[in-house]
């Protein structure tokens, strides 16, 4: 399906090194360009700085959870976003990587890879996260043909048919718990002992359908053009065996992108961005909204909600505080 906007095309405006902005929003998935959008309705001068423009949403073949939207692909929905976003021309600078933040006369300085710096008066940390892989042959070829990272986005794909679920933590165990309702089948496999919280693995016992299998290795996935099964090591007896299975739920959990952020802002144990109920990190100026934040449900709609509140939130911030006075050099616009 071809879409009358591509992702690579050129937004009209430019972000400019010479201005200071209102707010700076560092990502480009569905919380970044929500904020955009709600900061620039609400009159600010903003721009988007990112290194991936759509984020996770780019990979996710089939959308059917996005309300108003019964199905589309990820792709198609991260166009529909761009587009809104490009009508009220906010600058998105693309394919730019941060090394780091400072700050300096009271403005957010943002340091980019390649030697630029961008000035703001705040800044909107919104560059998501990456779901940890396996790292096992077949998991790269078959993704998207049957290795999924989502229960709650993918799973009713599968309904009827087998599924395996890797990991052994409460995400893991509450996938196959959802996962059970639906599919005819469910493996639940995991390297070492349950992670997950009593509570939780009690309620597995309740489904015929769920079958255990702890100190089991995933070791290869393989299929033909859609995944058939995966080779398996049983650490318990040393014995290799494969498992048929129609999809696999890798659920081990995320890593945030906040690595170019973690010596400025406060992060947690997982390197999530640790805010608010209005996105506000521990400095002063400086919101997180999506995935890299510790929210829970990481999702494509919660994304972009998380993104339209901090924004909301960036605005009452600035109308609350005096504007930093610009270098003579600097020029607002």
């Amino acid at each position: 399906m071809e879409l009358n906007l591509n992702v690579t095309e050129e937004t009209k405006v430019q972000l400019k090194k010479e201005v200071v902005y209102d707010s700076l929003i560092i990502g480009g998935g569905p919380a970044g360009l929500n904020a955009a959008l709600y900061a620039k309705r609400k009159g600010l001068n903003v721009g988007i700085i990112t290194e991936r423009l759509g984020g996770q949403v780019m990979d996710t073949s089939v959308v059917e959870n996005y309300l108003g939207y019964e199905s589309l692909t990820g792709e198609e929905l991260v166009n529909k976003f761009i587009k809104h976003v490009q009508k009220l021309e906010v600058p998105i600078l693309k394919e730019a990587a941060v090394e780091k933040l400072s700050k300096k006369d009271g403005l957010h300085e943002v340091h980019l890879k390649n030697g630029d710096v961008y000035q703001t008066r705040t800044l909107v940390l919104a560059t998501g996260s990456k779901p940890r892989k396996l790292g096992i042959p077949g998991e790269k070829e078959f993704s998207g043909k049957g290795v999924a990272y989502c229960a709650i986005c993918d799973g009713p794909f599968f309904e009827g048919l087998d599924v395996v679920i890797a990991g052994g933590g409460n995400t893991a165990v509450e996938s196959a718990l959802d996962m059970a309702k639906i599919a005819a089948r469910v493996d639940l496999v995991h390297r070492s002992e349950f992670r997950a919280d009593q509570v939780l693995v009690d309620q597995l016992k309740k489904y015929d359908n769920i079958h255990i299998h702890l100190q089991t290795q995933m070791e290869e996935i393989i299929g033909e053009a859609m995944v058939t099964g995966i080779n398996v090591l049983d650490k318990k007896t040393g014995d290799r065996r494969i498992m048929n299975t129609n999809g696999i739920f890798v659920e081990i959990g995320y890593l945030p992108n906040s690595d170019a952020f973690k010596d400025y802002v406060k992060v947690n144990d997982h390197k999530e961005i640790i805010v608010d109920a209005y996105g506000r990190t521990n400095v002063d100026g400086v919101f997180a909204a999506g995935d890299i934040t510790t929210i829970p449900y990481k999702q494509i709609i919660t994304s972009a909600g998380d993104g339209a509140k901090v924004a909301l939130a960036v605005n009452d911030y600035l109308n609350t505080h005096a504007a930093v006075e610009a270098p003579q050099e600097v020029v607002a616009k």
